[in-house]
């Protein structure tokens, strides 16, 4: 009996042994098939950024349907306004940029220049720098001998030329600003006036006889809208830029009177 145990006990250790390996197998496998599943996911992740590019381009679609639902009779003259008022404000933003120059470097050089008495030093200063500043200081050294009196009325009123070509155009920008919503307000009522012409016909009021009139309404308010807040940003930004250049001129001016008056004591 006591054999007969051993050799039971001795056969049950040994088939455990070999089904060991076995098992390391089958979770061997398990682990590959796992880390394929996970490559195999990593590799369809990117495909994810086609959903934004189909956005993206549902969004320009949508844009143009609503262009053309909104009629383009009364929407096209929304857009045009647009370009126009945007034309205007690219081309008070490029001169304003242009007349933009280091006021400071500019008065420390004709401040130079004065100095040594150098007037047509100072002059050429002025002549060889752009903008509304260096024009004004020119002016002015233009009749340093005639006195301090004539220097400044001469300086005064070229200012306001200057402040004037500032300011062309900006008066375009302002009537876009409010035409486009007022166009806008126009397809509204007229798209009203056909919702009330679709319900006669019909003589029902149900919701799709009235739609029809009502987008076309909705959507042209919409458009007027946008066209004058975006007109309105460009706009506030330009007056920005008009107050700074003004500033400059007249601390400009007031800089350029007394260094004429210093001019004048050491002659």
């Amino acid at each position: 009996m006591f054999g007969i145990l051993s050799v039971g006990l001795t056969q049950t250790v040994v088939a455990q042994d070999a089904a060991a390996p076995q098992t390391e197998t089958v979770d061997t496998a398990a682990v590959d098939s796992a880390a394929v599943d996970s490559a195999a996911a990593a590799v369809e992740e990117p495909a994810e950024v086609a959903p934004v590019e189909e956005e993206t381009q549902g969004m320009h679609k949508m844009l143009k349907v609503k262009f053309i639902e909104g009629d383009p009779l009364w929407m096209a003259p929304v857009a045009i306004a647009l370009i126009i008022g945007l034309a205007f404000c690219i081309e008070r933003l490029i001169y304003l940029s242009l007349a933009e120059v280091n006021t400071k470097k500019l008065m420390a050089e004709i401040e130079a220049a004065l100095a040594k008495g150098d007037v047509e030093a100072a002059k050429n200063v002025c002549r060889n720098t752009r903008g509304p500043v260096a024009s004004i200081c020119y002016q002015g050294l233009l009749r340093i001998d005639e006195g301090l009196d004539v220097v400044e009325r001469s300086v005064v009123s070229y200012g306001g030329v200057q402040s004037a070509a500032l300011e062309k155009n900006c008066s375009w920008v302002t009537l876009f600003i409010a035409m486009a919503p007022s166009l806008g307000f126009l397809g509204t009522v007229v798209g009203m006036v056909l919702a009330f012409d679709n319900i006669q016909k019909a003589g029902d009021i149900s919701p799709t006889v009235v739609a029809g009139g009502m987008k076309v309404a909705l959507i042209t308010t919409i458009f007027g809208i946008i066209v004058a807040l975006v007109l309105q940003v460009f706009y506030n930004f330009i007056l920005t830029k008009i107050e700074s250049l003004t500033t400059d001129m007249e601390d400009s001016s007031i800089t350029l009177l007394d260094l004429i008056m210093k001019y004048n004591l050491k002659k």
